[in-house]
């Protein structure tokens, strides 16, 4: 449809441009959800069945096909025991491998409806464990197939109000938030589809880790992004270190940043001559403290202001101007006149942009940070060293850098590129009649999109300039991903914050603009909380904005890291406070945690790449470079993700078979895999570092080791040693069955 072109009226072209959206969308949907598309039955005691899947399905009769798992009648397939069948005698898990089925594993819940047939065809075993012991392939899998109790009830809470799930290593926390996103947009498809869904993840490798979930569930316009993309033309591609991170992401960098921005409206202390063809203007103080007034009671941001103060300044420069040509009291037609006249000369401008300047929020901190007097004056509330920690000539942005640009926007407002290009390159009113011969030619077309706008109700979605561009075929479609992406100010009908724990309360500024009704879901852990500006506690995160509206549900379940490995992890957790308590896992695999010396590090990944499956060697910060070119060097196709990684380095990451990376990149990861290298070096590196350490030892499903060089800290004392690649004694594994729920 779109490949004909923009042929016939505006109207043709409108209802093509919605059929060509529709079914585009309907086929993206089914190529995702093709692998794995049903994977549950339900057999129910009134001998009714229904096939569960990732999306519904009818035949040409509309005959029910396929039952989509977010549907409320797909409830019992994930809630379902024995004790509360919900009418379901049995559930049957469907494994297959592209439309073959080649598994089949039966949950029994009511044995005594069962007919003899029925018993004659019981299968498998729980479907859950043989997930688990699957090796990883550097992509999160959809758990819709496996979906516990305790995980559907969070899924399918309410859309409203701010929603946090609080959840150790392994509860399922980000694949429990991903299918939530799912079933929100299943169940209120209207209102989200039009405001669209934000994703937000800790870096651009777990980005590219999770990126495969939704589509296969069958949803393909989400937005994904770190707090480091949430500035429309900024990637921040590198970090700061703890204490700056900390710094710029305390809220005093709020009234900074709004110190900084006043800073910049100057008000000289002496008179300001101008020498205008053969008359000399003056411009004093009382005529800039009347313009700036005038500027500020209006209330709008910076580069809004500017129209006031420098409407009022023309105006007493054209009053000061009639007096020295003698022409005495003059009426407003004259006025605006010697206005535009003052406005066009060249040293009118220049003082114009000198006292009031535009300002973009890039160059408000590039100035600030590179400027030690601006930071002395705009940032007084700081000490002198937390002032030298802000100071840096140029650089790349940070993470910590984005929330200050976002904040630095709200205060200086949007700059109309049209009025910056006419200061450059023409007088205003040349581009005042450039801009009116355009208006007219396109008025019609613009009235036209009005009212299909106000006639489709999606006035409050697109604007009519927009949907002209498109009628006009000069545009390219845009999703709502796209758009929502290139539009700072855009407000998403849903939120979802992963590894929340990790945001600044700059950051959740940020955050907290981009959905004013706060529907949000908050995904993380306290206990895993590494960055030095991280949340101590969710109330404190939240209460200044949602105080008494948020409500919180745990996960308790450790599905990922197997008992031996926990034990060791939860050592660690103690050492960071004692009353916190580590989740359960459901599985012991007789495989115990070592240690070795750093010296084997190479020779110890070799061994553990040959074991099979996904290996990540989690390094201090300050050795990645070092342990990363000895890995490389020793190990084919051993991947560095460093902090400057984009999200093409870190697929790479995720599909090598080894990957050497620092604990910030291995947060909501997993990998078959683990050796952590001097560990009581990672617990120093930062005010937060046992933290780290703890999220370190717990990013494996199947094996964990450590290499050190240091003496390790009693909590990691009592591994079993291991060199020369050579493998401590395996215990026989030990499968518990798994909690009843399942």
């Amino acid at each position: 449809m779109l490949a004909a072109g923009a042929v016939g009226t505006m109207q043709n072209r409108s209802e093509r441009d919605t059929f060509a959206d529709m079914y585009a969308g309907r086929l993206a949907r089914l190529w995702a959800v093709e692998r794995g598309l049903v994977f549950g039955r339900l057999d129910h005691s009134d001998e009714g069945r229904l096939y569960i899947g990732k999306i519904g399905l009818t035949d040409d009769e509309q005959q029910r096909l396929l039952i989509d798992w977010r549907a409320p009648v797909a409830q019992p397939f994930y809630r379902a025991t024995s004790t509360a069948p919900m009418g379901v005698t049995r559930r049957r898990h469907l494994q297959t491998k592209g439309r073959a089925v080649v598994g089949v594993d039966d949950d029994l819940l009511d044995l005594d409806s069962l007919t003899d047939d029925d018993r004659a065809t019981l299968n498998g075993e729980a479907a859950l464990l043989a997930a688990l012991d699957e090796r990883r392939t550097g992509r999160m899998r959809d758990i819709v197939a496996t979906i516990q109790s305790e995980q559907d009830r969070v899924i399918r809470s309410d859309l409203n109000g701010v929603l946090v799930v609080q959840g150790g290593p392994g509860t399922g926390k980000t694949v429990v938030a991903l299918h939530r996103a799912a079933y929100l947009l299943y169940t209120h498809r209207e209102r989200l589809e039009r405001r669209g869904v934000l994703i937000l993840g800790p870096n651009l490798t777990f980005l590219r880790y999770i990126e495969q979930v939704l589509p296969s569930l069958g949803e393909t316009d989400v937005l994904l992004s770190t707090v480091g993309e949430l500035y429309p033309g900024v990637t921040a591609t590198a970090r700061d270190r703890p204490e700056v991170a900390a710094l710029k992401g305390g809220l005093r960098m709020a009234e900074v940043l709004a110190k900084a921005v006043r800073d910049r409206q100057k008000v000289p202390r002496q008179p300001i001559e101008l020498t205008v063809g053969r008359i000399t203007l003056t411009i004093d103080r009382s005529m800039l403290e009347g313009a700036k007034n005038k500027a500020t009671r209006s209330r709008r941001p910076h580069n809004q202001a500017r129209a006031v103060f420098v409407r009022s300044l023309l105006n007493a420069l054209a009053r000061q101007q009639a007096r020295k040509i003698g022409k005495g009291l003059i009426d407003d037609e004259e006025l605006a006149d010697l206005r535009e006249e003052l406005r066009t000369e060249p040293v009118v401008k220049a003082a114009l942009n000198r006292l009031w300047p535009y300002l973009t929020p890039q160059r408000l901190l590039l100035g600030l940070y590179g400027s030690a007097d601006r930071l002395d004056h705009a940032a007084s509330a700081l000490t002198p060293e937390e002032r030298a920690l802000l100071r840096r000539d140029g650089g790349q942005w940070t993470d910590a850098d984005v929330p200050l640009l976002d904040e630095a926007a709200e205060l200086l407002g949007d700059i109309d590129e049209h009025v910056l290009r006419a200061s450059a390159l023409q007088a205003e009113e040349e581009l005042a009649a450039a801009r009116q011969a355009e208006e007219s030619e396109r008025e019609a077309e613009l009235a036209y999109a009005r009212e299909v706008l106000e006639l489709t109700g999606l006035s409050d979605v697109m604007e009519a300039e927009r949907l002209a561009e498109r009628q006009r075929g000069g545009g390219p479609y845009l999703t709502t991903a796209e758009r929502a992406a290139a539009d700072r100010t855009w407000a998403y009908g849903h939120v979802i914050v992963d590894e929340a724990q990790e945001l600044s309360p700059m950051a959740w500024r940020a955050v907290m603009r981009r959905c004013p009704t706060r529907s949000m879901t908050i995904v993380g852990d306290i206990a895993q909380t590494g960055s030095a500006a991280g949340a101590r506690s969710w109330a404190e995160s939240l209460d200044p904005y949602v105080a008494g509206r948020w409500r919180q549900e745990r996960l308790s379940v450790n599905y990922r890291t197997p008992v031996e490995l926990m034990a060791v992890a939860a050592r660690v957790l103690a050492t960071i406070d004692p009353a916190l308590q580590a989740p359960t896992s459901v599985r012991e695999l007789g495989v115990e945690p070592w240690s070795a010396p750093l010296s084997a590090l190479p020779e110890l990944v070799k061994a553990e790449v040959g074991e099979g499956g996904k290996v990540a060697v989690v390094v201090p910060d300050a050795l990645l470079s070092t342990l990363g070119t000895e890995i490389t060097a020793a190990v084919s196709g051993a991947v560095v993700v460093s902090p400057e990684a984009g999200r093409a380095k870190g697929a790479e990451a995720l599909d090598a078979p080894v990957a050497v990376m620092g604990v910030t990149d291995a947060k909501g990861l997993e990998f078959d895999s683990v050796i952590v290298a001097e560990p009581d070096l990672i617990a120093v590196q930062s005010p937060r570092g046992p933290s780290d350490l703890y999220v370190a030892l717990t990013r494996a499903t199947q094996r964990l080791g450590v290499v050190h060089g240091r003496p390790l800290s009693p909590a990691l004392q009592g591994l079993a040693s291991r060199s020369n690649g050579l493998r401590p004694a395996l215990q026989p594994p030990v499968r518990p069955a798994p909690p009843a729920e399942t």
